[in-house]
């Protein structure tokens, strides 16, 4: 040998059969062994918590001045202006009601749709309706 180090490759082929399954997704934990300590799985709706992240940040970058509108704030993050006003309603919800959503507790009938309708400014109303 001359002392060089000649270049290999190996090419492994894996059949692979990716399915695409509807439905919720949801967090699963390890069952916990004896002595440690036990984890809950969330039933919190990714979309809805997706949903409240975004309209609390873009709430933020408002407040921040970051943004002097929604429109330039709508543009500057390519999503449509109806959407982002929708989005930063959420903002507007009761901190109960955000952290039952949060939670994944007695959210069954909360759903991003709904929240993106027409709902109560008043928090009294809120808890009421939803």
């Amino acid at each position: 040998m001359s002392g060089q180090c000649a270049a290999t490759h190996i090419t492994v082929r894996v059949p692979l059969a990716l399915r695409a399954r509807p439905g919720r997704k949801t967090v699963i934990v390890p069952i916990p062994r004896e002595g440690e300590e036990s984890v809950q799985t969330t039933r919190s709706d990714p979309a809805l918590l997706k949903a409240l992240a975004r309209a609390f940040r873009y709430q933020r970058l408002l407040d921040e001045g970051r943004y002097a509108s929604i429109t330039e704030m709508a543009g500057a993050e390519k999503i449509e202006r109806g959407y982002l006003g929708s989005l930063l309603r959420l903002t507007l919800l009761a901190p109960e009601i955000v952290e039952a959503i949060m939670d994944g507790q007695g959210a069954d009938g909360i759903s991003l749709p709904v929240l993106l309708g027409p709902f109560p400014e008043d928090w009294t109303c809120q808890r009421e309706r939803l």
